[in-house]
Order: C-alpha cells, then structure tokens, then sequence
C-alpha cells in the first residue's frame, strides 16, 4: 500500500468519512432493534414452545443460532462504527496540527514543499537585506520538517491500522458475523503494539519504530495505556519485556548501536509516560492498586532476562527506575515505592548496585538508556528523578508522615523507622552509591557520584514549587502551606549548613585547604529555581517586612525565612552560574512589578512616590548585591565557574522572567495595570537586562584577571533600575520631566546604597 505524502493529508476532505460514521451509527441503530426483536421475539417464543420431535430437535437451534447472528451483527456494526468514529477524529486532530505547523512556518518564512514519499523538504524565504539564511534559520527549517514527517507518519500508521481492524472485524466469512469487538481505536492500536512487544529484542527496526510510534502517540490516553500494560501480562511482564528492550538497546558501543540506542531512549520514555497514565486512579481507565503492590514485592527479587545461569538478573527497581524516570506519577503509586527504596537503602546502601555486570568497559549499559542521570543500577536516583516530575508525590514524601515497608514492600505496621526523609537525604554522610559502569579512576566516575545528589535537588524542587523540575510552563502555581514550610526548611537548613553545597576547585591554595566541596553542591541549581518561585518571599525579608501587610505579592501562603539564614543560603546558592540567573531574572522581574505597583497602581498612602519607589528597589538590589558577591567568590576564589559561565546561563532564563511576570499578572490586576507598558517589557526585555547586567558583573579575564570591579557590578544594578522605574513612568502624563528624574534619581541612589550593603552581608561570610 502506498503511503500517505504531505499532500494527502494536507488537502484531504473528510466530509465523506464523517459521512461513513453518521451511516453506520444508523446501522447500529437499526441492528440492534432487529437483534432486539430476534432475542425477545422469535427465540423467546421459541423457547418457549412445547415443541418436541425431530423437527424440534432441528429447528430450535436454528432459531437460537439466528438470533445470535443478529446480535453478533450489531456488535460488528458497533465495531466499525467505533473504528470510523475514531480514526475520523484522530486524522482531524492529526491534519489539524499540520496546518498549523505549515502556517507557523510560514511566518518564520520557512516554505515546505511535497517529497512525495511521505516526508517532505523545506525552503527558505530570502530576507530583507538578501544575505544567506543563518543557521539557526536552517535548523527551524529542519525541526519543521521533521515534525511534518512525524506527524504524516501518524496519520499513515491510523489508516494502516484501521483498513488491519476492519479486516479482523469482518473476518472474511460471509455466512458468520462478529469476529472480533473493538470498543475504540484505542483499542486496536493496544493490540497492535502488545502483538509487537511479543517480539521483544526481535523486533526489527521498521516494527521497533512503529512500536514507539504507537505507545508515544498514545502514552496519555488511560485506554490505551491501561489496554497495553494489561496485554503485556501483569507487572513482571511488564519489567522483562522493558529490561529486555534496554539491554538490547544499550549493549554495544559506536556506530553500530547508535540507532538500536535512539529506539531504546524513545521506548523508555514512552513507556515511563505510559505507566504514569494507567497507574493514575483519578483516569476512568486505569490499572488495580495491586499493580502497585506487586512491584513493591518485585523490587527485591531478581528478575531472569535470558535463559541459562550467566544472563542478566536484575532487581525489579532496577528495571522499574527505568521506567518511572518519565512521567508523572499519583502520589498513592509513587511514594510508597519511594519510601521502600528509600528505607532499603539506608539499611543497605550498596545492594542493587553490587549487582552491576563486572568488567564492563561501556559506562552506559544498563537500564536507563537515557544516559542521563546514571546506568540504572541504582533505584534510588531513578525513584528521586521519579519525584521530581510528580510534585503531590514529592510532597508527601518529604512531609508526610513515612510508612514502614518490609522486606518483601508490605506494610509493616507495628514498624518504627526512627528517620525522617528530608534529614536522611541532607545528611553530610549519606552514602551515594556510584551508578556507573565506569572503572575505578575513570572521569566517568566522579560524575556518578553527582547523579544521586543532582536527582534530589529535583525532588526537592517538585515538593517546594508544585510543579515539575523541567516543567515548562510558566503558570502560577499556588503556595500551599505545607510547600511553604517545606521551603522555609530548606532555607534553614542550607543557611546554616552552608558548606554541604559550597563547591571548591581551588583546594591547592592554603587558605582554601579545609574547604572542601560540599556533597550536595550540584543540587544548587534547584535551589535557585526554589529561590526564584519564592522571589517575594526572599525579597520581603531583606528589610524585616511583615508577611500580613502584602506589601509582597505571592501566590498563597507565604514563607517567612530568617534573615540570616536567607543571607547565607543566597549567597552560596548564587555561586552556580544556572542558580545566579534564575535568581537575577526573577528577582528584575519581581522588582519590575513592584514599580509598577507604586507607580501606576492605587494607594492611599501620604508618603512621597520617590520614597514608595525606593523602597520597592531597595530589596532586589540587596539581593543583587549578595549575587554578585557570590559570583565572584565562584570565578575569582573557588574557581568552580567562570564569567562564560554566568553569561551563556544568563542568555537562557526568560521561562522565569515570565513565570513572576504571570505571578503579578494574575495576583495584581485590581490595583495595577499589569497588561500596560511596564509589563510588556518585563515580559520581552527583562532577560536582555539581565544579560547585560551579567556581562557587567565582574571583569573579565582579559582586563584585570583575579580582581573584583565593585563599580561595574554596582552600575548594572543602577542601570537595570533606572530602566525599571523609566519604564513605569512612561504612561504618567501627569508626571513633568524633571519630577520623573528626580524619582529615578532616588530610586537609583536606594539601588546603589541597597547593592553595597547585599554585597557586604555576603561578603561577610566569605572564607575568602
């Protein structure tokens, strides 16, 4: 059968196919009236009759076979319909897409054009001064083409699998209906992808791709995900076919593997995606609680992969933090599992990773083809990147009360654990284990150690904000009163225990020789994501200011930290590079909506709008300051970073600027008009500012290597507040001029003033 091309799909009518629906609902219709009548008429009757002979004999069940046939019709009726309904909606949804991605295109001046092979090419648009299109131009060429060629495959593999159901449907025997029943599309493409999984490592590429293609396309929708889960076996069947699948995909090394590898890495993923949405009881679809129990027990139970006594035998939360690494998971599927590895970890650190394969040279075989985060031998890492995409899960973990498991993942209820998580994972000594096929002394190795830590700095995050670790979206997100007091521990707790996040690569230096890198320092970023989604919160403090007199905004409860702990938990935090931007670009964004506040918004307050104005800069530019500070330490004294460093993740943090932009949108509509000018520029420039700011902020090597520039540093802050209060005074007419640059002029003094006391208060705490 020919494939569908770009213009098939592009221009296709479905009038006639919607027609095919509306027909076949009135067969359903029709049919089952007639087998209605069948079973309450003709066969009742039948029945009933005291009819005896051979006539009898012969007749009543030829009466009872018809009626049967008459139902059986109407269920194959039925499943035709289902199939045209199903297939009709998702070609729309699919076609739908295309045309936007043609149009989106268009307006990049990105022309696709009709391979005939069901991909397509693309063309550039010539721009206005005639040069050569860039290449990023060309890369927003191919990443369309692409998406074009994925979802033209899409629409290829439903008609493909539609003309498959039907045929089973009708079956070919023209004297016999109902075959088989399909209750949904979903249905059909469950089958179709469990017939594969069959295979197992036998699939072959072109089987292996249509696999992936119809588990991702289908990963959120509960019928399908629940159908395919269940036809795979149960849960360890579900384990051996994936762990089967990774090993496959991961053994070998080079070119060779390079494309059995990309299959894999889409199977993980879709897989993970697709456990999270059949394992969810809030779906009308989904999988028993026992499918959560019986993994538990399967934890700690090796698993046989292949025949014979030297094939692999992993634990079933090695091959299950796989899986779970994609996803978000409910909170009554997850957290138990999370607690279970958790406790068999502090009880016996090393056990799953004792069993990694011994003298192996390729670092990345193992259960996690992703590659990122660890080979997979460690459930403990997979469990906490778990976490870190379901925020209720992470929650509960880190503030509930624990649950004590057993060996074999039941409930032990007369258990005392005598531990809290949150203590036990943020203890100087915790044991990472290294998940790593890496030999002793390889690079490889000291990265291992990382992955643990960095995977916690998620979980924590997803507890602390409510929202995914790499989320992208940047609507607000309440703050409850448990994920504020989480924060508020957090802050506390690396406030005054600074050094367990301190990195150091100086250590040749006397001075710095008891100051060594701290073994949670790699988490930092994530706590500058924290840092940035409770802006408000760090700002309110830098003055004293009281959480009730909403001087603040924040989305739900606010979280009240100590001013010294905050000090201390801002300046070592901003030593990262990621961290200091997040934390730069919330903190101008936050600041921006302050002034305006002050500026365009309506208060009753006697005091001067040049002293309101100061005071609202006045907390941004502390932190401003402890920023500073605290990326100098990094470049000059701890040199873990450099000033590329901090500029290049300066250039990419604008998903916060929106994220506090969207918080003042929908907290302050009432009194300000956030929609104006002020916030149209936080919105497109602010992350500009910040750039600039960052270029500014230390001198670079070629101009004074190993020194501080307090002036330059002190005069981005003055800048970027002057353009903030600028900004907000644009739409006041009733402002003269020389009003308007006397309250800049305050509000850039408080800048100044406000910048050298942050600096002063981090530069205070410096070992340096």
């Amino acid at each position: 059968m020919a494939k569908l091309t770009f213009t098939d799909l592009y221009g296709f009518s479905f009038s006639g196919l919607s027609d095919a629906v509306s027909d076949w609902e009135s067969v359903v219709t029709e049919l089952g009236e007639l087998a209605d009548e069948a079973r309450t008429g003709m066969a009742a009757k039948a029945e009933k009759t005291d009819w005896k002979g051979e006539n009898a004999t012969v007749t009543k069940p030829f009466v009872r076979k018809t009626a049967k046939e008459f139902d059986d019709a109407a269920a194959q009726a039925r499943s035709i319909r289902n199939i045209l309904r199903d297939v009709h909606t998702d070609l729309k949804s699919v076609q739908a897409d295309l045309i936007k991605e043609v149009e989106g295109g268009r307006e990049q001046g990105i022309r696709v054009r009709d391979n005939g092979d069901g991909t397509v090419g693309f063309s550039l648009d010539r721009r206005p001064d005639n040069s050569a299109p860039s290449e990023e131009q060309r890369r927003a060429g191919r990443d369309l083409a692409d998406r074009i060629d994925r979802l033209i495959a899409r629409a290829d593999e439903l008609d493909d699998l539609a003309a498959r159901a039907l045929k089973r449907v009708h079956g070919g025997d023209p004297y016999n209906f109902g075959h088989v029943q399909y209750g949904s599309l979903d249905e059909v493409e469950a089958e179709r992808a469990v017939k594969l999984a069959k295979l197992g490592p036998d699939m072959s590429d072109a089987q292996y791709r249509e696999f992936n293609g119809l588990v991702g396309a289908n990963a959120e929708d509960p019928e399908f995900s629940t159908a395919f889960y269940r036809g795979l076996g149960g849960p360890e069947e579900a384990l051996r076919f994936y762990a089967r699948m990774s090993v496959d995909g991961t053994l070998g090394d080079g070119e060779e593997n390079e494309g059995r590898l990309a299959l894999s890495r889409d199977l993980q993923r879709n897989m993970g995606i697709a456990l999270a949405t059949a394992t969810d009881p809030d779906n009308k679809t989904h999988l028993p609680a026992r499918w959560g129990e019986e993994f538990r027990r399967l934890g700690t139970q090796q698993l046989d992969l292949e025949p014979g006594p030297f094939g692999p035998q992993p634990y079933g939360y090695q091959v299950l933090g796989g899986i779970m690494r994609y996803g978000e998971y409910d909170a009554d599927f997850l957290t138990p599992i999370a607690e279970h590895i958790t406790q068999l970890h502090h009880d016996e650190p090393m056990r799953f990773t004792s069993n990694r394969p011994a003298g192996m040279g390729d670092a990345d075989l193992g259960y996690n083809p992703s590659g990122r985060g660890g080979a997979g031998y460690d459930p403990l890492t997979s469990v906490l990147e778990a976490l870190g995409h379901s925020p209720e899960a992470a929650e509960r973990f880190f503030t509930g009360d624990p649950t004590v498991y057993r060996e074999d993942g039941i409930v032990d209820k007369n258990g005392k654990l005598g531990y809290q998580y949150f203590d036990e994972f943020l203890r100087e000594d915790f044991e990472w284990p290294p998940d790593s096929l890496a030999k002793p002394g390889a690079d490889g190795l000291k990265d291992a150690l990382e992955h643990g830590p960095n995977a916690l700095g998620h979980a924590l995050e997803a507890a602390a904000t409510g929202r995914a670790y790499d989320s992208q979206s940047t609507e607000p997100i309440e703050h409850t009163s448990e994920r504020a007091e989480f924060t508020e521990r957090l802050v506390a707790h690396f406030g005054e225990h600074p050094e367990l996040i301190r990195h150091n690569e100086n250590l040749k230096d006397e001075k710095f020789e008891d100051l060594k890198s701290g073994p949670l320092h790699v988490l930092r970023d994530s706590l500058g994501n924290i840092t940035a989604e409770y802006i408000g919160d760090f700002q309110r403090v830098m003055y004293g200011s009281d959480p009730l007199s909403g001087r603040f905004p924040v989305h739900g409860e606010p979280a009240v930290f100590d001013s010294g702990q905050a000090q201390r938990f801002l300046a070592e935090v901003g030593q990262d590079p990621e961290a200091y931007a997040t934390i730069t670009s919330a903190q101008q964004a936050y600041t921006t909506l302050l002034v305006d506040g002050v500026v365009n918004g309506e208060s009753e307050s006697t005091v001067h709008m040049d002293q309101r104005i100061s005071n609202a800069v006045a907390p941004g530019a502390v932190i401003a300051g402890i920023m500073s500070e605290a990326r100098a330490d990094a470049i000059l004294d701890y040199h873990s970073a450099s000033a590329k460093d901090y500029n290049e993740a300066a250039a990419d943090r604008g998903k916060w600027v929106t994220r506090v932009v969207e918080l003042g949108t929908s907290l302050i509509p009432p009194r300000v008009p956030v929609a104006g000018e002020a916030i149209n520029w936080a919105a497109e420039d602010i992350t500009e500012s910040v750039v600039k700011s960052a270029e500014k902020d230390i001198v670079t090597a070629g101009e004074q290597e190993g020194s501080r520039d307090y002036g330059k540093a002190r005069s981005a802050t003055i800048e970027a507040t002057d353009e903030i209060v600028r900004r907000a005074l644009l739409d006041r007419s009733d402002i003269n001029s020389e009003t308007a640059w006397d309250i800049r002029e305050a509000a850039t003094t408080q800048a100044g003033n406000s910048y050298g006391e942050g600096s002063m208060w981090e530069a205070s705490g410096d070992a340096s």
